[in-house]
């Protein structure tokens, strides 16, 4: 049954990737909000169940504009390298009820740095037709291919080359903390990922304000969900 699905998902996937553009596609000078987009898991009655929580920012101020969660249950099961099918029908409903419009979405996930180049971040701009960063805690290794740790200094990075292509980029965001890994979503390019993710770090955490904002709303949500469902 499994590698049915998978086969499924994967012709989806493939027919996507043919019109991924690692290219910006809007201006930096005209990039005003940005949204950080996460989710946390738990179960409930033998049922999984997640809350999406999105984040809003001011990209020149930094400030949080609007926050939006929603709870449903999840009924695609966790399949390694597909996980975007389990999360998108909760993002996307989530993101329906923004009142604001963000030029730019940053996922609490991977974009081009997928086996398929089909990470959340990048499978989810398609749904959303926003240019989409994915910013992820660790690496999940593609292949046989690792990682060089960049420099101890804030601003080091290392690129993870692929057959010749960057797939994703090891970003230290502050010295003597560990390095992020970012990727392209869609319609933007590594450079502009990096500029972007590093022009929203703060003091607080090596995550942009927008990822590490929805994280916190996801973790304070599930908290009272759960709670509250006791």
């Amino acid at each position: 049954m499994e590698n049915k699905i998978t086969e499924n998902f994967d012709k989806i996937q493939y027919d996507l990737s043919q019109n991924i553009k690692l290219e910006n596609s809007f201006s930096q000078d005209n990039i005003q909000l940005i949204a950080g987009v996460d989710l946390a898991y738990w179960e409930e009655d033998e049922k999984t169940i997640a809350v999406c929580c999105i984040c809003v920012v001011d990209f020149l101020t930094k400030a949080i504009i609007e926050t939006k969660f929603l709870k449903d249950e999840i009924k695609v099961p966790y399949i390694p390298g597909y996980l975007s099918f389990r999360e998108l029908p909760l993002i996307i409903n989530t993101y329906k009820t923004l009142s604001f419009d963000p030029e730019i979405v940053m996922f609490d996930g991977n974009g081009y740095l997928h086996p398929r180049n089909m990470g959340i971040a990048t499978h989810a701009s398609f749904h959303l037709n926003k240019p989409t960063i994915g910013i992820a805690k660790s690496y999940l290794k593609i292949g046989a291919v690792d990682f060089v740790m960049p420099s101890d200094k804030e601003g080091a990075f290392t690129d993870i080359v692929i057959n010749g292509t960057i797939y994703g980029r090891v970003l230290r965001t502050h010295k003597h903390v560990k390095p992020i890994f970012i990727s392209c979503g869609n319609w933007i390019d590594i450079d502009t990922v990096t500029d972007i993710t590093l022009a929203l770090i703060n003091n607080e955490s090596r995550l942009p304000i927008p990822v590490r904002q929805a994280d916190l709303e996801t973790k304070k949500m599930r908290k009272r969900f759960v709670k509250y469902e006791k």
